[in-house]
């Protein structure tokens, strides 16, 4: 707690406030940080292994094999999703699950999962467009803004 909300609080408040923060137990940042790495690694490596198949068996090369790759990943995280087990991955490795196509299909389809009794349009839809819509608005202005410094530094 900041020591400005700190001031704001009675003696007895402040009291709890020091005698809580000592009992909090200690995050193992070490562990946590090991674990996240190990994930995502596996995850990216896993990625780098699908696409290695479709440039090998599946007739890709380079240029076009990372959109046939990205569509495994974001079935294979779905799957897993509505199985349950990709929620367990995360609450394992934590932000390594977070690996950014498979942590947002998770996302998404857990937010559908989530509120399918609400039924298909506004429970699936909107519960999943609610997630989406401002990664879509942020990715969106950044290009524009990304290609409108690339214009100014470039020239034209």
């Amino acid at each position: 707690m900041s020591n400005s909300k700190l001031k704001k609080l009675t003696p007895v408040q402040q009291e709890y406030q020091k005698v809580a923060k000592r009992r909090e137990p200690k995050r193992p940042v070490l562990l946590n940080s090991v674990r996240a790495f190990l994930v995502g690694g596996l995850i990216c490596t896993l990625g780098q292994g699908i696409m290695q198949i479709m440039i090998r068996w599946g007739g890709f090369n380079e240029q076009t094999a990372g959109n046939p790759t990205v569509a495994i990943l974001i079935f294979l995280s779905v799957v897993l999703t509505s199985f349950g087990v990709y929620d367990k991955i995360g609450q394992w490795a934590g932000a390594g699950s977070a690996v950014p196509v498979t942590g947002f299909a998770n996302s998404m389809a857990s937010a559908a999962i989530e509120h399918r009794s609400e039924g298909i349009v506004l429970g699936v839809g909107g519960s999943m467009f609610k997630l989406a819509g401002p990664v879509i608005v942020f990715g969106t202005v950044s290009a524009f803004f990304i290609a409108l410094i690339r214009l100014l530094v470039k020239g034209g």
